[in-house]
């Protein structure tokens, strides 16, 4: 009664509802279901949402993850915040900012953003420079502008989707950065742990600092005993969760707790300490140094443009590690827990944070990889668990104030050395950087070296351009190989054979071999043998292949040349270099320039090169006349002009060594249709109407099309050309090869008409139009007739005949050529 009341004083309906309703609704729906049970369903109150708001257990163990990692992050704040040359709440502001902003713009449920060791050393080297530069300006005024500037530019970043581009970074430079990183704070935060840091400047180079502390231990004070001990705590806590943890695998979440919280707790039992010790007394008559009064007013930025200036060009490095280290993180935990982030939209969060940051009091901040490792060991579900994170850092802001005032010093710097100590790259993974690539090795050492004996600057500035250069040496001085033809056989066991004995194994692997008579390779123009394939390997050997294997060559003339590291303007001169000297070592000119005496020779006229490998031609005489190269493009994926004219110059070259005999440039594995154009245009792809006048072979790789079987064909390229009587002849007899069904009929036919054409002594296989190469799935070559016109189509355009699906293809195709100019003797046109 008093609820109506009340909603009619206020102008509350409370009758509006059953004013739309029927008058006979209920009666009507009891008579529609008699004789069943009526049912009538009632609208749930506030007092039952408010019951199923009632925190479960899930729920419950994720609010004390919340809160666990608030308690990790206060103390760690606040020495960040003073390894930064800041006071400590400045630590306490950043990662407030970050816990409230992240989870309206990340895209991952475990990241914690605040302030972390190596970003607050980048700011605390930062803001020096900028005092030594304005002395008028204050480290909060400078941190506040770093860390805005830092967020337009990241935000900028991840706008334009520009997260590639970090991937130009390798990690070993980001491996030595943190390392050094990790040295130089362990080192400048020593005086302090042991209570000598009014005697030493901390800011001096690394190695300074470490003489200077050396030199000065003899005044440690009691401070020493309280950071000293407070380190040695924090790793005995540490290792003692750890194997716990593991010997007692039903407890580890609660290992894992206990330790997340020993920097709470060893802060709070020194805190206890300080304040029995130094109760009553000042910061200067502390019996050791304390923190003294920690202010809560934040300030808002003040951006000086002369500051802004001097920052810019000091914000690349810092930028650098806001965006490594947090996308490291983020997608480390994000492989972990089995899903993926967004880059640009984790940079974009970053950056908000940074950017709105200094109004709150922040300094710049990006993924910790503590607090995310606490929220992914707690298993949380949004990012919204890092809202409670961020009301224990406000509780503590402005209720735990007079608590901060008894926390000593050292004990704040211990945590530190204790936090980055974690950051050094064990040797582990050391060892397993030699064994993978031994010059990331020295680019490390390099990086740590400069990073603690000049600048943490220098150090990745360094690394990034040495990676580069070795990388550009790599590619440049890269050199491909020459391939020959093995035949290869699959021996694998079966279940028949998973119980032989060793003895019968080897009688089943010898009665599956193939015997030696039938090893030998049929022709490639004809096809593959049933037992086994062809393969391509490196004729030099030094690809760490069983020398055993016999590799040779394809035939007498043809060479295969693979690209390792594609090729471009950097390594197109060493590329080229290397085809010339080998092909001209392993061909003779087909017409020798003769010289009575050698010093008739002109000087430009290079001399037949002599090779130290083994060869199958003894005599200069016997070496056999070049035919034709085969160019392996499966590892190019772009050409630029400077490549495309050192290839146009290479078979400039070779057509002068081979002429008057044509050389046929068989290219294979071109994928990009770019690529294929640039090649196109330097007049690579297709026979050469000027150097080989039309001799060449049609042969195209073809596939079946969705209404075809598994066969393909070549249709008959059109006449261009008046038709003499020898080329009826040679037509006719090609005619007949379109019409043969079978393997045999094919080479029958093709036996003839290269007897035939070296008879006449006056036909070229250019003028033979229809001579088709057919490929299906059993490895034949053979043809077919027109009937499959329609369910077949070429892969690449007919009128670029000399492109090539794979290598296989192109060798078929080259082979086939070369054999037919060797059967009929490069004789001239019909």
């Amino acid at each position: 009664m008093g609820m109506r009341v009340a909603a009619k004083a206020v102008g509350i309906d409370q009758d509006a509802k059953s004013r739309h309703l029927p008058d006979d609704l209920k009666a009507r729906a009891l008579g529609a279901v008699m004789p069943l049970d009526p049912f009538f369903e009632e609208d749930p109150t506030v007092k039952e949402w408010l019951l199923e708001q009632r925190p479960t257990l899930a729920g419950t163990s994720r609010y004390i993850t919340s809160i666990t990692l608030g308690f990790v992050v206060v103390p760690q704040a606040m020495a960040y915040a003073i390894l930064a040359g800041l006071r400590p709440e400045f630590g306490l502001y950043t990662s407030f900012t970050g816990a409230a902003l992240y989870w309206l713009f990340g895209t991952s449920k475990d990241i914690a953003i605040g302030a972390t060791a190596v970003v607050s050393l980048l700011v605390g080297k930062i803001i020096e420079a900028a005092r030594a530069e304005n002395p008028e300006s204050a480290p909060e005024e400078v941190s506040k502008t770093i860390a805005a500037l830092s967020g337009c530019f990241l935000l900028v970043f991840g706008m334009l989707r520009l997260d590639w581009l970090i991937e130009f970074i390798p990690h070993v430079a980001i491996a030595s950065f943190v390392t050094g990183a990790s040295v130089t704070i362990t080192i400048s935060q020593m005086p302090t742990v042991l209570g000598i840091a009014d005697k030493i400047n901390t800011r001096d180079a690394p190695y300074a600092v470490f003489v200077n502390t050396c030199r000065a231990l003899p005044k440690a004070t009691v401070g020493a005993a309280v950071g000293l001990t407070a380190i040695l705590i924090l790793h005995v806590i540490k290792s003692f969760c750890a194997r716990m943890a593991v010997k007692q695998k039903h407890k580890a979440k609660m290992w894992d707790t206990i330790s997340s919280i020993r920097m709470t707790f060893v802060i709070l039992l020194y805190t206890l300490i300080s304040f029995i010790v130094n109760r009553g007394l000042s910061p200067e008559e502390a019996k050791f140094k304390i923190l003294g009064p920690v202010p809560t007013a934040a300030g808002t930025p003040s951006f000086n443009p002369d500051l802004v200036k001097f920052l810019i060009p000091q914000l690349p490095a810092l930028l650098i590690i806001l965006i490594i280290e947090h996308i490291a993180i983020g997608k480390s935990f994000a492989r972990l827990n089995n899903y993926t982030i967004v880059p640009s939209q984790e940079i974009i969060s970053i950056g908000a944070a940074n950017l709105l940051g200094p109004f709150l009091g922040g300094y710049a901040a990006t993924g910790s990889f503590s607090g995310t490792a606490i929220l992914s060991k707690a298993g949380v579900r949004t990012p919204l668990a890092g809202v409670f994170n961020g009301l224990i850092l406000i509780l503590a802001l402005y209720a735990l104030t007079s608590v901060f005032y008894f926390i000593p010093s050292a004990a704040l710097a211990g945590l530190i050395v204790h936090c980055v100590s974690n950051l050094i790259t064990p040797p582990a993974t050391l060892v397993k950087y030699w064994q993978l690539a031994p010059l990331d090795v020295f680019i490390y050492f390099v990086g740590v070296f400069l990073s603690i004996f000049l600048s943490l600057e220098t150090g990745i500035y360094a690394t990034v351009g040495l990676s580069f250069l070795i990388l550009l040496l790599r590619i440049a001085r890269s050199q491909g190989r020459f391939l020959g033809r093995a035949r290869m056989h699959v021996l694998s066991s079966h279940s028949k054979g998973g119980g032989r004995r060793p003895s019968d194994a080897s009688e089943h692997w010898e009665q599956r071999l193939p015997s030696q008579s039938s090893q030998h390779s049929s022709s490639l123009g004809h096809g593959w043998v049933n037992n086994g394939r062809e393969v391509f390997l490196p004729l030099d050997r030094r690809d760490g292949s069983n020398p055993a294997v016999d590799v040779s060559s394809v035939h007498p003339g043809v060479f295969i040349y693979r690209f390792t590291e594609g090729c471009t303007y950097l390594n197109q001169a060493q590329c080229v270099d290397h085809i010339v000297a080998h092909i001209t070592s392993h061909t003779r000119k087909t017409n020798m320039n003769e010289y009575k005496r050698p010093g008739d020779r002109p000087w430009n006229e290079a001399a037949v090169k002599k090779t130290d490998q083994p060869s199958d031609y003894p005599n200069e005489q016997n070496l056999p006349l070049l035919r034709a190269v085969i160019c392996d493009f499966n590892t190019v994926n772009h050409v630029d002009s400077s490549a495309v004219e050192g290839l146009m110059d290479m078979r400039a070259q070779l057509d002068r060594w081979a002429a008057p005999a044509a050389v046929e440039w068989h290219l294979a594995g071109v994928r990009s249709r770019w690529t294929r154009r640039a090649l196109v245009a330097a007049g690579f792809g297709y026979p050469s109407a000027v150097t080989s006048g039309g001799f060449w072979i049609p042969g195209f790789d073809v596939g079946a099309t969705s209404s075809g079987d598994t066969a393909t064909v070549v249709a008959e390229p059109p006449r261009k050309h008046p038709v003499s009587r020898a080329d009826q002849e040679c037509a006719d007899i090609a005619d007949a090869t379109t019409r043969v069904n079978s393997v045999e009929d094919l080479a029958d036919c093709e036996l003839g008409l290269g007897d035939r054409l070296s008879s006449s002594g006056t036909a070229t296989p250019g003028s033979v139009a229809g001579h088709l190469r057919h490929v299906c799935d059993e490895g034949h070559a053979g043809a077919c007739d027109g009937a499959c016109r329609g369910k077949y189509a070429p892969v690449f355009g007919i009128d670029r005949p000399f492109f090539h699906v794979d290598l296989v293809s192109a060798v078929s195709n080259a082979v086939e050529s070369a054999r037919w100019r060797d059967k009929i003797g490069e004789a001239g046109p019909c």
